[in-house]
């Protein structure tokens, strides 16, 4: 079974980056499109970007757009969030999911249910 495990988060001052990265063990992500999402302290499971399995294609949650970069190198078998411009509302637990993905073109929503496989997460928090 396909297993994600995230990195990269950490406590980040407003304004500042941080990089997040998905790695896959056991199988190669080359067959699967990628999520990520978050969850806040008391709030839902929220989708932030995704990226088809080539990754020409990506997707982006209005809070996301103009701050973050999704992107992969299949070769390191990761897929990469860059986030810049961090906001105090963008700390939460951040998860890696992904669906298997026939075609190259497939760019997944980002709702949850259409993900098989997740990760445990890496906290993100963003505070001065």
């Amino acid at each position: 079974q396909l297993q994600l495990v995230e990195s990269g988060g950490g406590l980040v001052q407003p304004g500042g980056s941080l990089r997040l990265s998905c790695a896959a063990s056991r199988f190669t992500l080359d067959d699967y499109a990628i999520g990520w999402f978050r969850q806040a302290p008391d709030r839902g499971r929220e989708a932030v970007s995704s990226i088809s399995k080539s990754g020409g294609g990506v997707n982006y949650a209005d809070s996301a757009e103009g701050r973050f970069t999704i992107s992969r190198d299949n070769a390191k078998n990761t897929v990469y969030l860059q986030m810049n411009s961090l906001e105090p509302e963008d700390t939460a637990v951040y998860y890696c999911a992904a669906v298997f993905a026939a075609s190259s073109s497939y760019v997944p929503s980002l709702l949850l249910n259409e993900y098989d496989y997740w990760g445990q997460g890496t906290q993100v928090t963003v505070s001065s």
